[in-house]
């Protein structure tokens, strides 16, 4: 299965073609920008019929006031929520969201949609460059369907064993 995590974000045509070029692969799931807009995301759907199409809404790695400075008008929680029910709207399947707010798009989402979530951190890993993160064991206790671990795993001296010491904490 693949994750083609692209974060595809550009006008309509442009991102229906990016998507129609990357068919062959037959990915699982592919990401886009939910701030790229309804018909961008229509496109993205109707250019892969058979993937889930992952609406991204705002980054893991974006605290409030980086939000605010780029001139957003809402809340971090209220951004997320309105970019994630147009995103579903307008034919995303799944919702990348930072584990801050699961809780809140499982309550309000169609069960059938699923929650993707970076800035999953073991409980001793740091946070590097993410702003707003849970551990694992917390992200999935608040309803997440996927989480996205990356460098406490690919940075780690044994991946195999941070992979396997990360699931351990989730049985």
């Amino acid at each position: 299965k693949i994750f083609l995590d692209l974060k595809l974000h550009d006008i309509p045509n442009t991102v229906t073609k990016a998507c129609a070029s990357v068919a062959p692969l037959r990915p699982t799931i592919l990401t886009v920008h939910a701030a790229g807009g309804s018909e961008m995301i229509k496109g993205a759907a109707r250019a892969l019929p058979d993937t889930r199409i992952a609406a991204v809404t705002v980054l893991t790695s974006l605290s409030q006031e980086e939000v605010d400075a780029l001139g957003f008008a809402a809340s971090i929680p209220n951004l997320v929520n309105s970019l994630a029910h147009r995103s579903v709207d307008s034919g995303a399947t799944a919702i990348v969201c930072s584990p801050w707010e699961v809780s809140t798009l499982r309550a309000s989402l169609p069960s059938e949609i699923s929650l993707i979530t970076p800035g999953v951190r073991p409980h001793n890993s740091g946070t590097d460059d993410q702003s707003r993160t849970m551990t694992p064991f917390e992200a999935h206790k608040a309803g997440a369907d996927f989480l996205v671990i990356g460098r406490p795993i690919t940075a780690a001296s044994d991946p195999g064993e941070a992979a396997a010491s990360i699931l351990a904490t989730l049985v």
